[in-house]
């Protein structure tokens, strides 16, 4: 017997579905998420989150919970693009962040979270198929105790790269695959080998720093993470092309040496694991040509995969995810203006266009060749500038985003600043709830112009030192809907209150 009709069914309990399980809760809804595996992942994939995404985790309370200091999230000094250093010492208000976090943390972290909002996550359902009309979609599941049907308004594949979801729909998937080949795991490493910097120094080549550096042969990665326990990885442009078998460690250090041009003695790792050891053979950057279709709704890998180079992956999908969340919430909960939800589309997409081109670049300059190696000089130059700092500072962090929101004024489509007010509240904690905010930083003389929509839109009154506005209509994604520098201007909230939360209720 089928279940009873659901708002949501959520396909994939990676970090995007379960994020997008925890905003849509928040609203009041509870979604069914539903994953193959019989419980989270222990495969090690990202190894951390860098860019907005840590202040959007602050908007919701998770930073600090998640391991963060104390406080607003820190900027770090710099970072590497294709392994060259950027640092951001001269970059006014610096948008890069960084926080060490292998994914199968970030996901148990995210589970407990979610559970503890009261989301049903159905650890080893499957779905195999689905059918859909103009109400929603009906789902096939395989669980533990066979086959089952579920009915949805709106299904959600947050199913990864090669998405069931997706392809049952017939969303294309164009894009790129190339001829590389990237081979990666955890090692044993001589103590003697490691340098202070945390990079490593090669009997017979010499030292190189953490992260990636390009070679004359291709590229070598150094990443001790965790203690004890380094990543090497190598990436190869014109390598042998393995068969289909699995990556052996004796891969790995023929790899390396042809990489390298000497036996670098590594050994396999100790300890329960799980150990990466695989084998990436033709990167792929693909990009769905809709994140929507109807009530399906893509999210993560399964509308975007492109290469791990500069960790853009958790950065974008989490973004995207908390773009999408509220939106849906809307759309379920009978407030959304017509044209919503196409919004995460619109506002979405450009952004994943942005970061393959940029990881596209990047994986570009890491190939060999005296040409690519004059262009990598060049290009060094060119990020000492301050200008190219901060340009690149903005693209990696994904902060030189800027929604359409009809307004002229800095501010406008762009996150939040961080801001504190007076009484010591911070911009960020205003936004747990993952409610719109209107901020009347004047001290009261805005309060009134949200009230129509009181139920849904909550506005708080206060002072801000050096406020950047008088008032700021905040998105519950942290994007700025509205601005206005004279307080006395109280059209300007009602059109971006009708334009973003819907119509107005009646007195």
């Amino acid at each position: 017997m089928p279940e009873n009709p659901v708002d949501v069914v959520i396909s994939g309990a990676g970090p995007n579905g379960l994020l997008l399980a925890a905003e849509l809760a928040l609203a009041g809804i509870r979604p069914i998420v539903l994953d193959q595996l019989t419980a989270p992942s222990t495969e090690p994939k990202a190894n951390g989150l860098v860019g907005q995404v840590i202040r959007l985790l602050d908007l919701r309370g998770l930073y600090h919970e998640f391991g963060g200091a104390g406080g607003a999230p820190t900027p770090i000094p710099a970072y590497m693009f294709s392994g060259m250093p950027v640092s951001f010492d001269r970059v006014a208000d610096n948008p890069m962040y960084a926080m060490v976090m292998p994914q199968p943390r970030l996901v148990r972290l995210l589970e407990k979270h979610v559970r503890g909002l009261g989301v049903a996550i159905r650890w080893g359902h499957e779905v195999i198929g689905l059918d859909r009309d103009d109400a929603g979609a009906t789902v096939t599941v395989t669980g533990p105790n066979g086959t089952y049907t579920l009915r949805t308004r709106y299904l959600v594949g947050a199913d990864g790269g090669k998405s069931l979801i997706r392809k049952s729909v017939g969303i294309g998937f164009p894009g790129h695959t190339s001829s590389t080949v990237n081979r990666m795991g955890h090692v044993r490493l001589p103590d003697q080998f490691r340098t202070p910097d945390g990079g490593v120094d090669i009997p017979g080549f010499g030292r190189l720093p953490f992260g990636h550096n390009r070679l004359e042969r291709g590229g070598f990665v150094f990443a001790e993470l965790e203690p004890g326990r380094p990543l090497i990885a190598t990436m190869e442009f014109d390598g042998d092309a393995p068969d289909e078998t699995l990556m052996t460690f004796d891969e790995l250090r023929v790899s390396l040496r042809r990489v390298l041009g000497v036996d670098l003695p590594i050994e396999p790792p100790q300890g329960p694991g799980p150990h990466a050891l695989r084998r990436v053979q033709g990167q792929n950057t693909r990009q769905a040509d809709r994140y929507r279709d109807g009530n399906v709704i893509l999210l993560g890998d399964a509308a975007h995969v492109h290469s791990a180079m500069g960790g853009p992956g958790l950065n974008l999908g989490l973004q995207d995810t908390i773009n999408l969340g509220w939106k849906l919430a809307a759309q379920v909960n009978g407030w959304a203006p017509a044209d919503l939800l196409d919004t995460y589309q619109t506002e979405r997409y450009p952004v994943g266009e942005r970061v393959m081109m940029q990881s596209m670049a990047q994986t570009a300059l890491m190939a060999p060749g005296p040409e690519v190696t004059a262009l990598r000089t060049l290009f060094g130059e060119l990020l000492h500038l301050p200008e190219a700092a901060t340009y690149f500072a903005h693209l990696l962090a994904g902060s030189d985003v800027r929604y359409d929101t009809d307004g002229t004024h800095p501010l406008a489509g762009r996150l939040v600043p961080e801001l504190t007010l007076t009484d010591g509240r911070r911009v960020a904690e205003l936004l747990h709830r993952a409610r719109p905010v209107l901020l009347d930083l004047t001290g009261g003389r805005c309060a009134d112009t949200a009230h129509g929509w009181r139920d849904r839109v909550d506005t708080v009154v206060g002072t801000c030192a050096d406020a950047p506005a008088d008032a700021l209509l905040i998105r519950p994604d942290g994007y700025v809907a509205w601005v206005a520098d004279d307080a006395t201007d109280t059209d300007g909230p009602g059109n971006a209150l009708a334009r973003w939360f819907g119509t107005a209720m009646l007195d």
